[in-house]
């Protein structure tokens, strides 16, 4: 196996700890892939997976995959959950698991040591009133019996609202903890937008564009944009894109587009006249050059020639060999606070 906490996760089921529930669906949050999930019950497995990657996996293992739970009232013998690092955004997502799990039933979740594995143990005991636990694979599984006399049931209140949408930047944006920059506007994208030539025109897209802070930016600063993509991986943020993208419609504003994607693996639109982006560069705690590298390729191929893409990154990533390789020309418009701004243009084609 490739994947430490979903190993972990797996442990107690095969060592004979505790029993798959036979013949009844399971819920599966944050759910990711694994080749050891076939060794239980992967029929009856319902998994909630917001990030479009994770989803595409699951959906090619023939696995059951929404980016979100059902709107019911729907109660399993047992939940799994891999909480993510962001503290809130775990709180809510393990109070979320104790709600959906029936009377008498199981959740279990497991995390890496690393992130943040022991706090997660301790707020699961703190809402269910009981936990469990083992280590192994450098991670930490850890499970409660849902018992509704032991529950916390306002500390449960409480943290299911932790992942409510609320107003950030003066009520500027719709945001929620997890998300990129999620009680902010990220200085990188700040420091783009200024970059921003007033006069940018035409079909353009945003890569990566989390909860819409940059398409924002873009659309205030450059008024003739016609029409306006928005990619993202996270269907958490990209549902508040939406929302903070509505008022651009006033007054009969550029078409949007929204579409819950891997940038990684190619644009469902285009040719584009102009690209921006802010790509991420990291994968839970480990550094990732490799893609943001992938954004600059599949920016390059969804450029129309002449067109020009506009990027900030940390000073330090290495990007600019991969623009070279795909771009004709470029130029670094700032470099300061640490980040670096990018404009490059795609070659016109020659007769």
């Amino acid at each position: 196996m490739t994947d430490p906490v979903l190993k972990t996760l797996l442990l107690p089921f095969s060592t004979g700890k505790l029993d798959w529930p036979k013949d009844k669906p399971v819920l599966f949050l944050r759910a990711r892939a694994d080749t050891a999930l076939g060794d239980f019950a992967p029929g009856g497995l319902i998994c909630v997976q917001s990030f479009r990657s994770h989803a595409d996996v699951l959906e090619k293992a023939g696995l059951r995959v929404a980016p979100s739970l059902p709107e019911d009232d729907a109660r399993f013998p047992l939940v799994l959950v891999l909480p993510p690092r962001q503290r809130e955004e775990a709180r809510a997502l393990l109070a979320e698991a104790l709600s959906r799990t029936a009377d008498g039933g199981i959740v279990i979740a497991a995390q890496a040591n690393t992130e943040g594995a022991k706090t997660g143990e301790s707020d699961l005991k703190a809402l269910a009133g009981n936990v469990e636990s083992l280590s192994k694979n450098k991670c930490r599984v850890f499970w409660a019996n849902a018992d509704e006399t032991r529950r916390d049931p306002k500390l449960l209140n409480d943290w299911l609202s932790l992942d409510t949408p609320r107003p950030i930047v003066n009520g500027r944006f719709m945001s929620r903890p997890g998300v990129f920059a999620w009680d902010r506007i990220d200085p990188g994208t700040a420091l783009l937008a200024k970059q921003l030539p007033d006069t940018l025109s035409g079909h353009a897209a945003d890569l990566g564009a989390g909860i819409g802070v940059l398409s924002v930016l873009l659309l205030a600063r450059c008024p003739h944009v016609a029409s306006l993509d928005l990619y993202e991986a996270e269907a958490r943020a990209l549902d508040l894109a939406r929302e903070n993208l509505r008022h651009t419609q006033e007054d009969g504003g550029p078409k949007l587009g929204f579409f819950w994607q891997d940038v990684t693996k190619g644009l469902s639109s285009g040719p584009y006249d102009v690209i921006v982006m802010n790509p991420p560069f990291h994968e839970s705690r480990a550094s990732r050059a490799d893609i943001g590298q992938a954004f600059i390729r599949e920016a390059a191929k969804a450029l129309k020639p002449g067109g020009s893409l506009y990027m900030v990154a940390n000073r330090q990533l290495p990007y600019e060999a991969t623009i070279k390789e795909h771009f004709t020309k470029s130029d670094v418009l700032a470099d300061e606070a640490g980040y670096k701004v990018i404009v490059a243009t795609k070659g016109k084609r020659t007769r």
